[in-house]
């Protein structure tokens, strides 16, 4: 049975309504410092966050990372803890309000940015150090997403977040 190209299923993942919320924003100036919170930062095509020490010097499929906080609030449930400093998971940006997972492979907008989602962004063992004994797999399925960038410019903290129509 031939599948249909204009399918129910492929209709529903091009079409997201919710819009989501930038709520926090961390660039790493150095190899193994801490995140720094900001308010906003420059997006650029060929680095992706400036300030960040990984800014054009990796693949372009991980430029930016994302995580959703509905997750971070769901990890900080299963570690038996009320909050966390985002910085704390070494994603750059956190997401409120729309599934990041939806965005994957996808096209979206941050402000004036545009993103594609590239893959999963999956933990590594700097969680157990970092969230204590469990965080790994506390982590695991709830990593956010990995991005590059189409279009630069600026974000800023509650900047909306949502899926690119097709072009």
């Amino acid at each position: 049975m031939k599948a249909e190209v204009d399918s129910p299923i492929k209709s529903l993942i091009s079409t997201l309504p919710q819009v989501g919320r930038l709520v926090w924003i961390g660039v790493r100036p150095k190899r193994k410092l801490p995140l720094e919170n900001i308010s906003y930062v420059n997006v650029t095509k060929e680095g992706g966050l400036e300030g960040d020490h990984f800014a054009g010097k990796f693949s372009k499929k991980r430029q930016v990372t994302l995580i959703q906080q509905e997750h971070l609030e769901g990890v900080c449930s299963m570690m038996g803890i009320k909050k966390f400093d985002p910085g704390l998971i070494r994603r750059n940006l956190v997401i409120k309000g729309i599934n990041l997972f939806a965005l994957r492979d996808q096209k979206f907008s941050i402000g004036e940015v545009i993103l594609e989602g590239t893959g999963y962004c999956h933990p590594c063992s700097r969680m157990e150090e970092n969230l204590g004994p469990g965080g790994y797999n506390a982590m695991r399925g709830h990593g956010g997403i990995t991005a590059h960038v189409i279009r630069g410019g600026e974000i800023r903290i509650e900047d909306e977040v949502k899926l690119m129509a097709d072009e």
